[in-house]
């Protein structure tokens, strides 16, 4: 699959405004203190990375498919490269970043497991990985599958058209642990407000507690 093929399959529907301008705030607390250079893949405008970049004061990167926010986000941070994120890892050096952030990235990749296999390389020693992924049993997602026996994709959210991966927090995991990271931390991130999940969940005696958050934020460092 050529790059153009790649930003034919991104641009399936147009994004909602706003949709590359998240800040993703939350996201801060996951990076180390003290980090001092950050990659920050799907950057998209470069919110995210000049809150980090302020935050931290730190040297922030980005990579980003998207033409139009790639330039954004260019007046933003230090550096950003556009393209296909898998073609751009090439590009990046090498033992360089002692954080590289996910934020809502991985599930529109076609190939997620090997991004993280070789961004790795770009790593410097003790340097993490930090993610956000959206939880494919999330509670309203769960009933409408599940009871209503509907999977209907969305504009955005869990069920995005242009997510090509599912991830649950149990997958979530196991991902990494496969791909040799260590998994440092994982948070669930924006609760279900449902009085009805909360009833079912103590009904269930807590088997599906998972399904209450609609992202899981994971930190996670390749094993030595």
């Amino acid at each position: 699959m050529d790059t153009k093929e790649k930003n034919e399959i991104a641009d399936m529907i147009v994004k909602p405004e706003g949709y590359y301008s998240n800040n993703r705030a939350e996201m801060l607390e996951f990076v180390p203190k003290g980090t001092k250079k950050i990659l920050d893949c799907g950057c998209g405008e470069g919110y995210f990375a000049t809150a980090a970049k302020n935050h931290f004061n730190a040297e922030v990167w980005g990579l980003e498919m998207d033409a139009s926010s790639a330039d954004t986000a260019r007046s933003k941070i230090h550096k950003v490269i556009q393209g296909d994120l898998a073609d751009t890892l090439t590009e990046i050096p090498t033992n360089y970043f002692e954080c590289i952030t996910f934020n809502d990235v991985l599930e529109h990749l076609v190939n997620p497991y090997e991004v993280l296999t070789r961004i790795k390389d770009n790593l410097a020693e003790n340097g993490v990985v930090v993610c956000s992924i959206p939880n494919a049993r999330y509670w309203r997602v769960f009933k409408k599958y599940v009871f209503g026996k509907d999977w209907k994709y969305e504009d955005n959210g869990v069920m995005d058209r242009t997510h090509l991966r599912f991830f649950t927090k149990k997958s979530m995991i196991e991902m990494f642990e496969d791909l040799n990271y260590e998994v440092v931390s994982v948070k669930g991130l924006k609760p279900t407000p449902s009085v009805g999940f909360h009833i079912v969940n103590v009904l269930t005696l807590g088997f599906i507690k998972d399904c209450k958050y609609i992202q899981y934020a994971c930190v996670a460092r390749p094993k030595k």
